[in-house]
């Protein structure tokens, strides 16, 4: 069996359109430079509120990703 060494990392993605989309905009662009994701868990979310209407989302995850052995 192999054994993994993992580091967490916190993000925060933002979307006009919902809370899946920051959340894949956040990962989207952090595997522009990180390799070896493997799973992320949902921390906080958020939004700004604009003339009484949701404006856009924040959504701050933790990344988890395997360190290169």
């Amino acid at each position: 069996m192999i054994e993994h060494t993992y580091k967490k990392i916190e993000l925060t993605g933002s979307s006009t359109v919902g809370m899946q989309e920051a959340i894949e905009n956040a990962i989207s662009k952090a595997s522009e430079t990180i390799a070896n994701m493997r799973w992320f868990e949902v921390v906080e979310t958020r939004g700004h509120i604009t003339d009484g209407k949701i404006a856009h989302w924040q959504v701050t995850i933790k990344v988890g990703f395997a360190l290169s052995e």
